[in-house]
């Protein structure tokens, strides 16, 4: 008799299906809750969630994976693995987690960067010298204890796996990985104990380290933890899961000595499934199969995974595989419930979170009753949404390859361009500036929301964001920076913004996804063809220009960003997407040229976000993103200064890349990677415009003036002074009127401070 197969949950959204994590969290941070009413709100979200899964019948319901700010964040708490700087003195656990997520007085907060090719950022762990190795509190025990309790779940817990965290993990050289790998895996040996203990019959141990380009000392590291796991725990079934992509040493992680394997069948490109056709699965362990997009928000086409699903049990049978979605639910949004706008053609071609869940239990439900007429019928009704949808009109693409051909080579060399850039905008040395975005205050979300739902008519909202554009203009000027922006008061987001006014783009009422800490974003979709329709920034930034002599940028977001930070159509090559993006751009950018705007900033923050995680897909890559971003802006004028953005993410390993995009200014991110990024320089001449970002906007906290002193000197060691610019390491949009106006003032402050001591050196 064939055994049932069973399905399987790698974690779900933290953030509530109307944002009520983020309001807790963001409450407790403003003293408007206690820590009490805070632990409570939290424990029922927590709880809510559990409950949800359980309601649609998945058999392995994770724990570990809710977190109050990021799960990476968690696990190096709960291995001691905390600073120095904020190890000083004994403090509430609670307040060293955020004190090193946030900053706090004791010193700045930890390094931010991407999870993996991901929009979602974690907090990277610092290991020291002085690290003392211990098990501060063994939080997923806590929460397997608690889901058992409350709700009667005997739930998986889920935690990153040794090897993942170490790769994640920074302040080691790799010639120490070994040395950390002795110290760290008997912490993890002590809560996998305390597990089983407890009563927990499988463990999710995360890997996606994994399907990273790995070396055979990588393998050997590998396979020592795995060994002395299962030499010191012979009695835990431990699940090693991989996501993201295919993993490359296939045979020898299959044979780990592990109780699972879980692989990736959807962002794998077929390789996952070579491999098991190829090489065969090991019969004593479990596959959980990854076939259910966890990333992106379309419906399953249940038929085809169906088929997928058929060709797996080929290899392995039905009692040894776990259906599940191909990573955490965390990077989709919650549910469609409150999708009240969207038009419905376009709703049944989606599924966020709670709808996946449902399709997991379709696919193990016609699995094992593939004769059940009422099954049957109610899998065929299901996949005749997804043909519907498929087959509709906005889904044919247009033919890139006849497309007008456009220019990716500017008129002008840099050099030429410099010079005449220099003549005409005639700055200052060490030019300071922003990076686009101020204090998006309440009462601006407020109008924002009462003009939306039409409360407000256009007018009295134009007069309101004009307010706002005139209020810091007028405070730029008394701060003293060198080169404006006009707020962004009129944007919800710097994607989500061009969504609305692109064709081809949705956006939606409650796609909220998290990006890190409380901020949440709420991505577009991308369902047809993108096109310009009409200006989109000019009539903002037209009118702050009319109200200085100082030049304002126009600010846009760039194409491969825009891509990268939506949910993408998954019928054609994201290439094709991007270039339609660009063509797009080209319009707007000849706008603003046209209403005197000269100095434009094209932000690419996710350009190495979307960096294929094998080494050997990266240039491909990055050939079509930078020819994206070239395209965009190719056409202007060699007097109009072209500026760009990137942060938070490692930027020595594509900086020939970024010397390709030719802006004639690049800001960079530098103030959580504490001057690493500076070190880049050394080695690596940039020889254009360049802002490294001397203080953290992501943090409440207000830096001095000495801070930013040390950080502009330090840069001006490895790069031209000529050449260098001023300015934080990201937009404002997330800080208050008062941090924003302070630790500008400093900013402005260190750099007067530099000029001086400049002219007295020369």
């Amino acid at each position: 008799m064939k055994m049932a197969l069973k399905t399987s949950q790698l974690g779900y959204p933290r953030i509530g299906e109307q944002r009520e994590w983020k309001r807790t969290l963001e409450a407790y941070w403003k003293g408007e809750r206690s820590k009490e009413r805070f632990y409570e709100e939290m424990k029922q979200i927590r709880l809510s969630h559990l409950q949800k899964q359980r309601d649609a019948h998945v058999d392995y319901i994770p724990v570990g994976d809710f977190s109050f700010y990021d799960h990476v964040l968690d696990t190096a708490l709960m291995f001691n693995v905390i600073p120095e700087r904020f190890a000083k003195s004994p403090a509430d656990p609670l307040d060293t987690y955020f004190a090193m997520a946030r900053g706090s007085d004791d010193g700045e907060a930890c390094e931010m960067t991407k999870w993996f090719d991901t929009n979602y950022h974690y907090i990277v762990p610092e290991f020291h010298r002085g690290w003392v190795p211990k098990v501060t509190t063994n939080y997923i025990l806590q929460a397997y204890e608690e889901a058992k309790k409350e709700l009667g779940i005997e739930a998986k817990p889920v935690l990153i796996g040794p090897f993942t965290f170490l790769k994640l993990s920074k302040g080691y050289t790799n010639n120490e990985f070994p040395q950390l790998a002795e110290k760290l895996v008997p912490l993890y040996e002590q809560v996998l104990s305390e597990l089983y203990q407890a009563g927990a019959s499988l463990i999710q141990l995360d890997e996606p380290s994994l399907v990273t380009t790995l070396s055979e000392g990588d393998i050997e590291q590998l396979k020592g933890i795995y060994r002395e796991l299962a030499e010191k725990l012979p009695e835990v079934s431990l699940l090693l899961q991989t996501y993201f992509g295919s993993i490359d040493h296939f045979e020898q992680i299959v044979s780990l000595p592990v109780k699972g394997i879980g692989l990736d069948f959807i962002h794998d490109k077929g390789v996952n499934l070579q491999a098991i056709k190829a090489h065969g699965f090991p019969e004593d362990k479990l596959l959980g199969a990854g076939v259910i997009d966890g990333r992106n928000i379309w419906k399953t086409d249940v038929r085809d995974t169906l088929s997928l699903l058929t060709e797996i049990q080929e290899v392995v049978p039905s009692e040894h595989l776990l259906v599940q979605p191909s990573s955490s639910l965390l990077h989709v949004p919650v549910t469609l419930k409150y999708e009240t706008k969207l038009d419905q053609e376009l709703l049944n071609g989606l599924a966020y979170a709670e709808e996946k869940l449902y399709e997991l239990h379709l696919l193990k439900t016609i699995s094992n009753h593939p004769t059940d007429e009422a099954a049957k019928q109610t899998f065929e009704e299901y996949q005749q949404s997804v043909d519907t949808f498929k087959q509709a009109p906005f889904r044919k693409l247009t033919d890139i390859s006849t497309d007008p051909d456009f220019p990716t080579q500017r008129t002008h060399t840099y050099e030429e361009r410099k010079g005449l850039q220099e003549k005409k905008w005639n700055l200052p040395f060490l030019p300071t500036t922003t990076i686009g975005s101020f204090p998006q205050t309440r009462d601006v979300k407020r109008t924002r929301t009462e003009w939306r739902r039409g409360e407000l008519d256009d007018d009295t909202y134009d007069t309101f964001v004009k307010g706002k554009i005139e209020k810091w203009i007028t405070i730029q000027e008394e701060v003293g920076l060198d080169v404006f922006v006009h707020g962004e008061f009129e944007r919800n987001d710097m994607v989500e913004y061009f969504g609305e006014k692109l064709n081809g783009f949705a956006v939606t009422q409650n796609g909220w996804v998290q990006s890190y800490g409380s901020r949440c974003v709420k991505p577009p979709v991308i369902y047809g063809n993108v096109s310009f329709e009409k200006p989109m920034t000019v009539k903002e930034t037209e009118f702050a220009q009319s109200l200085t002599k100082k030049p304002v940028k126009g600010m846009l977001t760039g194409p491969v960003t825009i891509l990268n930070w939506s949910f993408v159509r998954d019928d054609i090559p994201n290439r094709d997407v991007t270039r339609q993006i660009a063509k797009a751009l080209v319009e707007e950018v000849a706008a603003l040229e046209q209403a005197g705007i000269e100095m434009i900033q094209m932000d690419e923050p996710a350009l190495r976000e979307g960096l294929p995680l094998k080494k050997r897909d990266q240039q491909a890559y990055l050939d079509w993103a930078v020819e994206a971003f070239r395209l965009a802006t190719a056409q202007v004028k060699p007097t109009t200064q072209i500026h760009t953005h990137m942060c938070y993410c490692e930027f020595h390993d594509i900086i020939d890349s970024i010397k390709a995009l030719d802006a004639d200014v690049i800001s960079i991110e530098t103030s959580r990677s504490h001057g690493e990024l500076i070190e880049t320089f050394k080695t690596n001449v940039y020889d254009k415009g360049i802002g490294l970002g001397v203080y953290d906007i992501h943090s409440p906290q207000i830096p001095n003036v000495e801070k930013m002193l040390n950080v502009i000197k330090q840069a001006l060691t490895v790069l031209p002074a000529q050449a260098f610019w001023v300015n934080p390491d990201c937009g404002l949009k997330t800080r208050t009127e008062e941090q924003t106006i302070a630790a500008l003032k400093n900013m402005v402050a260190a750099t007067k401070k530099v000029r001086d001591e400049w002219k007295v050196s020369q």
